[in-house]
């Protein structure tokens, strides 16, 4: 039997009530998998892809515990300037360069909305539940990893 996989859940804490749903959703679904699951927070979207990079890079230490994927999560919500576009550019943009780089099994569960109340219907695990989906498509490109070989 396959040992369970690893994940690490990372999770942007501006919005800390949608954090908090996405989060419930990613749990529930990793846990009926049967994943083991780690979560870190940091401040905002746009700090996610910093974060999985120091995980990646811990890898090789001693005592470091590498993860076999990684589940982003955390809204951005626009607001009335650039900095939304920007924000949600540059986090996509880092987590698809380090899954393409590192060859991560990832999922991104970055909400990009236009109001709070998208946002809620999004994160709620009775509506979107895209916390959960994230953690689906993570599992799923694991599994797809591990068919063509990957480590």
């Amino acid at each position: 039997m396959a040992k369970a996989p690893r994940i690490l859940i990372v999770e942007a804490r501006y919005y800390e009530d949608l954090a908090d749903e996405l989060t419930r959703g990613a749990i529930a679904e990793l846990e009926r998998a049967g994943a083991k699951w780690e979560r870190v927070a940091v401040p905002g979207a746009f700090e996610i892809p910093a974060a999985i990079a120091f995980a990646l890079r811990a890898r090789g230490r001693r005592r470091a515990r590498g993860f076999d994927g990684y589940v982003a999560l955390g809204c951005v919500i626009r607001g009335e300037t650039s900095h939304y576009d920007l924000v949600c550019a540059e986090c996509a943009r880092g987590l698809q360069s380090l899954a393409h780089e590192h060859g991560i099994a990832l999922g991104f569960g970055v909400l990009t909305c236009e109001s709070r109340e998208q946002a809620r219907a999004r994160a709620l695990r009775s509506d979107g539940d895209k916390g959960g989906e994230a953690a689906r498509a993570c599992l799923a490109m694991l599994a797809l990893k591990r068919e063509l070989g990957g480590r």
